[in-house]
């Protein structure tokens, strides 16, 4: 991914749900006008989800989810309708293929994307094949309430429909959220302390700093960038304070100690907290550290699945900041990427990673499942900024 492609976490997610052999994947071909999914007469083809990234006039870019059948068989049939089910957490709109006379897993499938607040458009594909397809879609609409777009992926009709229905369905708060929020506005000179260790790639800067420096730019704020160890000379350097500081988590304190009175501050993490999550359930969240003990457990969560590295802020700083509390029998258990338990309840606290690789829907999908089983979740920054004594003198919004 070049720095001028919107990251795919950042891009509306549509899921496309159907039977075996319904024409997901040709669907896919015919709205993305390319050969992006593997087409075959052989039902189950698709065995993973398969994401192809675009763009999508009148909604920009977007991320298309072909998906395994749901009506597959078996036990490895089984792990895949598994594997799809997991696609509705990361799903903004959903596509949902009928096909057949028997529409129960449709329906079905509509009626549990509806349960979680999902937008759904239901297609009726192949309708170069189907004589009777105007009784068709009045059976349909019957079975699940919802009037199907008529399409044939093969000779891709009635792709500009589903078009329009996706426009008709954007969510409202769709690519209207700023990462940086009320903090910074026109005019405001911003610092960002970014310490460059061995978890930002040699040459080049992290996602959420990225993300963060272009959020800055469009609100015509003046950014300076400097390392921990320049911190003093680059606030020396201003004629007055910054109006904001934003900094990395692991050097909170030390920032804090440092930062002019006059100076807001707040961290990557925090931001990336209210900006993919709830941060107001997270600083909730937060409180429960002081409920823990050396016999409680602790889940640390990471979007990414890099290869661990020395000092990596969530399998090493992060537990021996608890560690160091509560004692060495502490237990801290780390998942990454979409390795998230189904059952919580086996721990008494969730810590989430800034989730950059990650939608807002997937990761409110977390904090949902976290809250609807009583276990506290919050993240990184506010993690470590409560650790560190100071979440209360630190700006979050």
């Amino acid at each position: 991914m070049s720095l001028t492609d919107t990251p795919r976490a950042n891009r509306l997610h549509i899921g496309i749900f159907g039977k075996r052999n319904s024409g997901k994947s040709s669907l896919v071909n015919a709205l993305t006008r390319q050969e992006t999914a593997l087409v075959s007469d052989v039902a189950g083809t698709t065995a993973d989800p398969v994401f192809k990234s675009m763009e999508i006039h009148g909604i920009g870019p977007c991320v298309f989810i072909d998906t395994a059948g749901f009506d597959d068989v078996g036990e490895l049939g089984q792990m895949r309708v598994d594997k799809t089910k997991k696609v509705i957490d990361r799903t903004d709109i959903a596509l949902v293929v009928f096909s057949g006379r028997d529409f129960s897993q449709e329906t079905a499938w509509v009626h549990t994307l509806r349960k979680r607040k999902i937008p759904v458009i239901s297609v009726l594909n192949k309708s170069d094949l189907l004589p009777d397809s105007g009784q068709l879609i009045q059976e349909i609409e019957k079975a699940c309430g919802l009037k199907p777009v008529l399409v044939s992926a093969k000779e891709r009709t009635g792709m500009e429909k589903i078009r329009e229905e996706l426009i008709r369905l954007l969510p409202e708060d769709y690519d209207v959220k700023s990462i940086t929020g009320g903090l910074a506005e026109n005019g405001d000179i911003v610092l960002l302390v970014m310490p460059q260790d061995i978890q930002a790639p040699k040459g080049r800067l992290i996602l959420p700093q990225v993300q963060t420096i272009r959020d800055l730019l469009d609100k015509k704020c003046i950014v300076l960038s400097a390392t921990t160890d320049k911190l003093d000379e680059s606030l020396a350097c201003l004629k007055e304070p910054p109006n904001l500081i934003i900094t990395d988590s692991q050097v909170f304190k030390t920032v804090y100690e440092k930062k002019p009175k006059e100076s807001k501050l707040t961290s990557f993490s925090i931001l990336f907290a209210n900006y993919k999550g709830d941060l107001n359930y997270y600083v909730e969240s937060a409180h429960a550290i002081d409920f823990l003990s050396q016999d409680s457990r602790v889940l640390i969560a990471e979007a990414c699945t890099h290869a661990p590295l020395a000092e990596d802020i969530g399998r090493e700083k992060i537990p021996r900041m608890l560690r160091k509390r509560f004692g060495e029998k502490l237990t801290v258990n780390v998942v990454s990427g979409t390795d998230f338990p189904e059952d919580l309840t086996y721990y008494d606290l969730v810590i989430q990673c800034g989730a950059c690789m990650f939608n807002r829907k997937y990761v409110l999908s977390r904090i949902e499942r976290a809250r609807a089983q009583g276990v506290p979740m919050t993240n990184y920054g506010v993690a470590i900024a409560y650790l560190s004594g100071i979440l209360d003198k630190i700006d979050l919004h």
